[in-house]
């Protein structure tokens, strides 16, 4: 086949909502389960700790903790299976794969450092405003009442 066709055919099966996600990051995918004649929602949530594949055949491993065992699943990107992809928490990772984690026990199994975000959180003030003291006017001193 040719190339372009092939590219073509590709570009429509592609996933429509681009989620922004990497390795190290907490995420809960929505997954469409039949049972029967009815559909529903299923949650996985847990850490990604592998991308692998381009394109089309773009894969990433879910890894959580499930009554004292760990539990992974491989999900493809652009499988009409996965409703979204919502990320909890951004994770500050040095590696491309976490299968480290597969070693560890109770917390430290899916604990990763959580990465620090470049902007304030909403309603908080500027950074220069945090560093200065709050300007709190200083008290009066007390009146003493006059007798006569």
């Amino acid at each position: 086949m040719n190339q372009a066709l092939l590219d073509k055919i590709q570009s429509e099966q592609f996933r429509k909502d681009d989620s922004k996600f990497g390795v190290g990051d907490s995420v809960r995918v929505h997954t469409k389960v039949v049972e029967g004649d009815k559909e529903r929602i299923q949650i996985f949530a847990g850490v990604v700790i592998g991308k692998r594949g381009r394109g089309l055949n773009e894969t990433f491993t879910v890894r959580r903790i499930s009554y004292g065992e760990g539990v992974e699943r491989i999900f493809p990107i652009n499988s009409p299976r996965v409703d979204k992809i919502e990320v909890e928490r951004k994770g500050a990772v040095r590696r491309a794969k976490l299968t480290y984690l597969r070693k560890r026990l109770g917390k430290g199994a899916t604990l990763v450092k959580e990465k620090e975000s470049q902007l304030a959180p909403k309603g908080a003030p500027k950074a220069a405003a945090k560093t200065e003291a709050p300007a709190v006017p200083a008290p009066e001193p007390a009146v003493a009442a006059e007798t006569k």
